[in-house]
This record gives structure tokens, sequence and C-alpha cells, in this order.
């Protein structure tokens, strides 16, 4: 395969993910900030919430060098309408789409009339953002991102472009879980001394909501949230479809397909992802430090992405 055609379908299905990803912060944010988030007890001291998705998304510098101060209605419009952001939804959406129109002939083409149709749609839909709801508009994007996978999925051929679309969804996907992860449990427990005590339910159920996980916790542990268990899910499980461990998986059995003998870094590298995550226990990544421990994962998560460039695309797109 063409190294333009594979990199327009690698960033086309992370840009999907991408805006999907941002939706979910921005909606579980939006609850968050209807409820206290002062001073709860001594010694913790609780984030403004509209601070967190410009965190996790690592957008902070990029937001203050546009507006002043931080509120509700800035961010909302940063991240979602401001096509100058390239991180936002709508810039996302584009970008998608204009990959897709070039790789046209690559993708069926219920895949092309739902980015598309996508595009069309979206412009109208943050015209009604506050008369429609916050709430209604993240959902709206969550569903076409379930959309545009599910039609992936069920019309486009077994080949290459279908693994590199598999690629980039995945290698997205795993990035945000360990940023959300990292940022939420410093926000909702700052100090390691308190890990394992009270913590406050609805927060932590808002960070399960925003990766889907809640009813997977509730089903699995049948208990008390807590920070430990959290962490097991969303890190190490491999049935829980947005975990780091799930996400390796996918990304590992790809890359054995794509690699050959002249490419076989981006393989070697993601199999000892993998293999940190496959036989990892909860206790050392605690001993570690989750902070550090996820750090490394998004060093090495870096280090794959720029592997998979130099070894199958063209200059990144992204």
């Amino acid at each position: 395969m063409l190294s333009r055609t594979a990199s327009e379908l690698y960033w086309m299905a992370r840009h999907i993910e991408r805006a999907e990803n941002t939706a979910r912060m921005l909606d579980i944010t939006s609850q968050l900030s209807l409820l206290p988030y002062r001073q709860m007890e001594p010694g913790q001291s609780w984030a403004e919430p509209w601070a967190i998705p410009l965190i996790t998304t690592g957008l902070a510098t990029d937001y203050y060098a546009r507006y002043s101060e931080l509120s509700a209605e800035s961010v909302l419009n940063f991240l979602v309408s401001d096509r100058s952001n390239p991180s936002s939804i709508a810039a996302c959406m584009n970008a998608a789409r204009e990959s897709g129109r070039a790789v046209r002939g690559s993708i069926s083409q219920e895949m092309y009339e739902d980015l598309n149709l996508t595009w069309l749609e979206l412009q109208s839909r943050m015209e009604r953002i506050q008369a429609d709801g916050t709430s209604e508009f993240f959902d709206w994007v969550k569903r076409r991102s379930h959309l545009f996978r599910g039609a992936t999925f069920g019309t486009m051929l077994r080949d290459e472009g279908y693994s590199f679309i598999r690629l980039g969804t995945f290698m997205e996907r795993a990035d945000n879980t360990a940023r959300i992860v990292d940022v939420k449990y410093y926000t909702l427990l700052p100090s390691l001394d308190d890990v394992g005590g009270a913590v406050d339910y609805y927060q932590w159920s808002a960070l399960l909501r925003s990766v889907s996980a809640f009813e997977a916790y509730r089903k699995i542990y049948r208990d008390t949230i807590t920070p430990v268990r959290v962490a097991e899910l969303l890190i190490l499980r491999d049935d829980m479809p947005r975990s780091l461990h799930a996400c390796m998986n996918e990304i590992y059995d790809i890359l054995k397909r794509l690699c050959e003998a002249d490419s076989l870094e981006p393989e070697r590298l993601a199999g000892e992802i993998h293999a940190q995550l496959h036989y990892g226990r909860t206790e050392q990544i605690f001993t570690t430090g989750l902070h550090e421990y996820l750090m490394a994962f998004l060093d090495k998560t870096s280090q794959l992405g720029q592997e998979i460039n130099d070894h199958f695309l063209v200059p990144s797109l992204g």
C-alpha cells in the first residue's frame, strides 16, 4: 500500500476517535461543573472542572494564547468549533472528511457517505448547541463515531487499509484513556496517601462514564468505586474495550501482520508495551506510582507512533 494512502486512512481513524474522545470529556466536564468542587476535606482541593479537558488534551498553553480567562463558553468554543485548534471536534471531523475524500477508492461508499453526512450535519448542530443542549450535541458526536466504526467493520475489505484504520483508532484511544486516568486521578485524589480512602462517588463514576466503563465496573466489582480498582479496570483488564491492555492487544496484533523483515521495530516496541500490560499487576503500578507509570506508557506510545510514521506513513497529518 502507498504510504500516502496508509497515512490518510490512519489519520482519518485517529481524527474520528479524537472527536469522540473530546465529546466524551466535555460532556462529563459539563456534568462535573454542576457539582461542588471547592475544598471538600482538610488537605484536599478540587480543580476547576473546565481546566480538566485542557490539561487532559495537552492544549492548555494553546487555549491561553487565545483566551485570557477560563470559562465554560470559551473552553467549549475552543474544543468544539474553533477550526484553528486542530484538535477541536470541528477540525477533527473536517480532517477526517478530507482524508476520506483523498482515499475514496480505498474505503467503502457507506464509509465516505457517513463522513460526508457527519460533516454537513455538524454545521447545523454547532449552531444549535445552546438551544438543543450540550449533552445532546456530544451524544450526537459519539453516535456518529459509532456509526462510522460500524460502517467500517461491516463493509470494508479486510486488507491493509482496514488494518491502518484500526491501528489509528486504537493508538488514539490508548493515548486518550491514559491521559484521562492520569489527569482525573490527580484532580480527584491529589495525595497518594489518600489511595484507598473515601472518595466522592459521583466524581469517580464520572471518570468511568467518560470512557463508557461505569456499567462494566459495577458488573465486575459490585462494590464501592475505588482508585485501585478503577486503575485495574482501565489499565490491565483486556476485556474492557477502552483499557490500555485491550488497545495494545489490537495494536500488537495489527503490527504483527503489517511488519516485514525490514520494519520490525514497530512490532518489537508494541510487543514490549503489550508484555508490560499483559503481565503487569495493580500492586506494581501503585508501587511505581500511577502518574509515573502512565507517563512512561505515554512516552512509549509516542515513540511507537513515531516508529509507525517512519516505517509506514508520510510525514504526520495529525
